[in-house]
Order: structure tokens, then sequence, then C-alpha cells
């Protein structure tokens, strides 16, 4: 599906069609974030259980770093 990039105000828009929002489970005024992969980008609605996840993982990483870094070798 190609999508036009429009000029609105001193910005550049992307407008994203009613379908593929209501696909992603998206509305007016909702986060998505941008992601970077090898075959270029891709849009995707923010996910707080993962932002959760996330959080409890890095903490477990950092009080044990050591022990985790010996499990790596």
């Amino acid at each position: 599906m190609e999508i036009k990039l429009r000029k609105v105000g001193n910005s550049v828009a992307l407008i994203v069609p009613k379908e593929v929002r209501s696909k992603m489970g998206v509305k007016e005024g909702d986060s998505v974030y941008l992601v970077e992969n090898p075959d270029g980008y891709s849009i995707t609605p923010y996910d707080p259980e993962l932002s959760k996840q996330m959080a409890i993982a890095r903490k477990i990483q950092s009080k044990h770093r050591d022990a985790l870094h010996e499990l790596a070798k």
C-alpha cells in the first residue's frame, strides 16, 4: 500500500487510512512507534505490557549482572 506524505502546517504528516488504523487497533491521539528493521521501518502500536516486562528484565539483569555474564560464556 502506498501512502503519500502531506504537508500540514510546518510539518509533514503520514496519513494512515481508516482500515489500517482499525486493524492496528489505534485511534486519533494514540501513540504508535516507528521501529527500524533490516528491511526498513515498521509502525506498531505501543504495548504497555511489554514495557512492564522489559523494566522487570532490566532490574533482574542489573541485580544479577555477574551471574548472567558467567552464564553467557
